[in-house]
């Protein structure tokens, strides 16, 4: 384990000193875990796109028909 020095503002101290001795464990575990936890979720996710969810687009503007020529659409502008 690495021993570091950092600057933490005195009203979050505080408040993990706080919640610290309210939990029956030293200021420094908790922002230890408190570390580990950002590091886990934010600095080692390194998941491929096969591993995520996709993100939601929404619907489709309208529905298509079967007559619906989407290439027609993708290559002219609707406005000509």
């Amino acid at each position: 384990m690495k021993t570091i020095t950092i600057n933490v503002s005195d009203p979050v101290y505080r408040d993990l000193a706080s919640y610290a001795k309210g939990k029956g464990r030293p200021t420094s575990e908790v922002i230890r875990t408190a570390m580990e936890e950002y590091h886990a979720r934010v600095v080692a996710r390194r998941t491929s796109l096969r591993e995520r969810r996709a993100a939601s687009v929404g619907g489709p503007v309208k529905p298509l028909l079967a007559e619906d020529d989407l290439l027609d659409e993708m290559l002219h502008d609707s406005r000509d």
